[in-house]
């Protein structure tokens, strides 16, 4: 139990190294699936003890090498990195469900990148210093340029390298900006950084702000906030099936990262430094409300509408992390695995309507037949209702209580934005139902009728499963609702953090 922080991170390394050793022929898919769901089984049952330990709101710290958290790496699980890792591992068994059923093998070193890919996540979710989050982004963002472009041609490379440029030119200015930081304040530790921004001297505190403008603007570009989401819709479009429903939880991660500088640098306690950043976050987090919503609706083919959703998802948990309130804070932390679940399950479903609609593929100005068409249809009506938030799903319950819990002076615009993009995704994916399921070619009695694309079982499964979380959270609503009211109470108040955190190392006076 004193490893079981560390576990996230080392059974999937451990699982991708094995996954590696596997890959020759002689092995044969067998085996390099069996190793997969070896490492994965391991990684939920870790990640499931660590939700139970720290449900109580204790923050269990591991020091690698036991050097003092200020000097050395320190992982640190609590209430939130549990939430974000267990929403991981449950969203990793539906994506690895739909590529077992034939697409890893057309695909070189998929299961090894895929576990390298889980190293990422569950790294950044746990990691306690900056420079580390640095590192796992790296590891997460290396193992989605091969998911990418493995096996890929064409369009699909020329849009992946423009991913893979973007993410670089981002990476660089996030070294840059951690230079500048342990320049100005002696820590890479967030913990430590904490009390060090409270007592920054006014002569470094222009040189500061600058630091953690550039660190935020690193971020929101992973999260795909406005003007800086441009490229994530072909990207996202682009990847193959179970790649892009993996992709849904990256966006989550930029936003991880600014949720917790901001309830641990810039809380109230901060100083000069406390609320900076947060009213500019919530107008481009309405902005990209908006625009994400315009997007699912002029949208052409149906993985670009459902990229888009993921947008239009990033920016409703910008709104909600920005605005500094507990309940709209536990809305937006309940909204995050809903939006999840269901753009990866889109994005399944979105697979299985492009292959059986042949050489038209998943584009809506194209008349085609939809053989088979009731399975994907009643699937595709099921997320539909459930991303655009309407009742009785789980979408509905975190958009009324972030909307119930906004303050009077926001009320006006964010209940306008809300409900305006709701309106904008409903048209969409009501427009591309119609004519993906209603609109068919003229019968021609003498003519063969089209012959049932052939779907194979695990991949309806693979999207009934993501489907089922979503209505799991409806069910359990309450529970998971007083659990991330819990998460949002812990956040607000980050002493116990640090306090835990510090309690780790000696004493330590800084000028």
């Amino acid at each position: 139990m004193n490893h079981l922080v560390i576990l996230p991170i080392l059974v999937p390394l451990l699982g991708a190294s094995l996954s590696l050793f596997v890959e020759h022929r002689r092995y044969g898919p067998r085996v390099q699936r069996a190793v997969a769901w070896t490492a994965l089984a391991a990684l939920l049952a870790s990640v499931v003890l660590l939700f139970a330990r720290t449900a109580d709101g204790a923050a269990m710290v591991y020091l690698l090498g036991d050097w003092p958290a200020r000097l050395g790496i320190a992982l640190v699980a609590d209430r939130l990195s549990a939430w974000m890792l267990l929403t991981t591992v449950l969203l990793a068994i539906g994506c690895l469900m739909h590529a077992c059923s034939g697409w890893d093998r057309r695909a070189p070193h998929f299961h090894a990148l895929f576990q390298f890919q889980l190293v990422g996540l569950n790294g950044a979710f746990l990691t306690g210093d900056i420079f580390n989050l640095f590192v796992f982004f790296e590891v997460m963002l290396i193992a989605s340029y091969g998911l990418l472009l493995s096996g890929g041609r064409g369009l699909r490379m020329r849009i992946g390298l423009h991913y893979v440029v973007f993410n670089v030119t981002a990476s660089t200015l996030f070294l840059i900006a951690l230079g500048l930081l342990y320049a100005s304040l002696g820590s890479l530790n967030m913990a430590e950084l904490s009390q060090r921004i409270a007592e920054v001297p006014p002569s470094h505190l222009v040189l500061v702000k600058a630091t953690m403008g550039l660190l935020l603007l690193v971020f929101c570009a992973k999260a795909a906030l406005m003007p800086l989401y441009l490229w994530l819709p072909e990207s996202y479009a682009r990847a193959p099936a179970a790649v892009a429903a993996l992709f849904a939880i990256m966006t989550k991660v930029g936003l991880y990262a600014v949720l917790r500088v901001q309830t641990l640098w810039f809380g109230d306690e901060a100083g000069a430094m406390a609320g900076y950043g947060r009213d500019w976050l919530l107008w481009a987090g309405i902005a990209t409300l908006v625009l994400g919503g315009l997007g699912v609706l002029a949208a052409v083919r149906l993985r670009v509408l459902i990229s888009y959703l993921v947008v239009v998802s990033a920016a409703t948990l910008f709104i909600a992390f920005s605005v500094g309130n507990q309940q709209v804070l536990a809305a937006g932390l309940y909204y995050l695995p809903h939006s999840t679940f269901v753009a990866a399950a889109l994005f399944l479903i979105a697979d299985l309507i492009r292959r059986r609609r042949g050489g038209a593929s998943d584009r809506k100005e194209i008349i085609a037949p939809m053989p088979g068409k009731e399975t994907p249809a009643v699937l595709f009506l099921i997320a539909a209702i459930s991303i655009a938030g309407l009742p009785p799903l789980s979408g509905f319950l975190a958009k009324a209580a972030l909307l119930q819990g906004m303050p009077p002076w926001l009320t006006a615009p964010v209940w306008a934005a809300v409900l305006g993009s709701s309106l904008l995704v409903i048209m969409g994916l009501a427009r591309a139902g119609i004519r993906l399921f209603w609109r068919v070619p003229p019968v021609d009695p003498d003519a063969p009728r089209p012959r049932k694309a052939p779907t194979r079982r695990i991949e309806l499964l693979a999207a009934c499963l993501l489907l089922l979380y979503g209505i799991g959270m409806t069910v359990f609503a309450a529970p998971l609702m007083r659990h991330a009211d819990a998460i949002a109470s812990d956040l607000l108040q980050p002493s116990g953090y640090v306090d835990q955190v510090r309690g780790e190392q000696p004493e330590i006076r800084h000028p």
